[in-house]
């Protein structure tokens, strides 16, 4: 068998198109599977450069439908860094790193994505001050309440997710064992 088409590879790429086409139905701001799909297929695909082009492409397939947007470099920059926090997990994961891993998925997507925002619009300076006025403006889209969007939202939802991507590959592969071989 081709080593690119082994079963472990065609269950994870099936899952991360699964979870990218989870963006197009209707579902909370910011409750998406971004980080979840980096960190699954960072951590489960043996071959870094698939462990990042898959996310990637499943990712940008979706946006072909949602539409595409003067953020989306600072997007895919985030995600490809998640993929290596993916990397660090590997594949003797365990459910604390797997919790710390996603909770720091949010932290940088948060950092990364408004850090872009400050190096693209005009209407920051490019300064100390510039920046955290872009951090700053960025938390109303979160909601000012620790557990408004930013907590049960973006949080959660990559928590959901991301167990959802390693809870079906862990029972997937209790049933199948050929899936844990590289």
């Amino acid at each position: 068998m081709n080593r690119i088409f082994t079963p472990k590879i065609l269950f994870i790429a099936s899952a991360l198109l699964i979870a990218a086409f989870s963006r197009l139905i209707p579902h909370p701001f910011n409750f998406t599977p971004i980080a979840g799909m980096a960190l699954f297929g960072g951590a489960l695909l043996n071959d870094k450069k698939l462990a990042v082009a898959i996310p990637l492409i499943a990712m940008f397939i979706s946006d072909i439908f949602l539409g595409f947007h003067d953020q989306m470099l600072g997007v895919y920059l985030s995600f490809i860094m998640i993929s290596f926090i993916g990397f660090w997990l590997g594949n003797k994961y365990s459910t604390g790193k797997v919790i710390l891993a996603s909770l720091s998925s949010s932290v940088l997507f948060f950092l990364v994505t408004n850090f872009y925002c400050w190096l693209i619009y005009p209407m920051y300076t490019k300064d100390l001050v510039g920046l955290l006025s872009a951090y700053t403006l960025a938390i109303p889209f979160y909601t000012n309440d620790v557990f408004g969007s930013f907590f049960l939202n973006t949080i959660m939802g990559d928590l959901f997710y991301t167990s959802a991507l390693f809870g079906a590959y862990y029972l997937a592969s209790l049933k199948f064992p050929v899936l844990a071989k590289a």
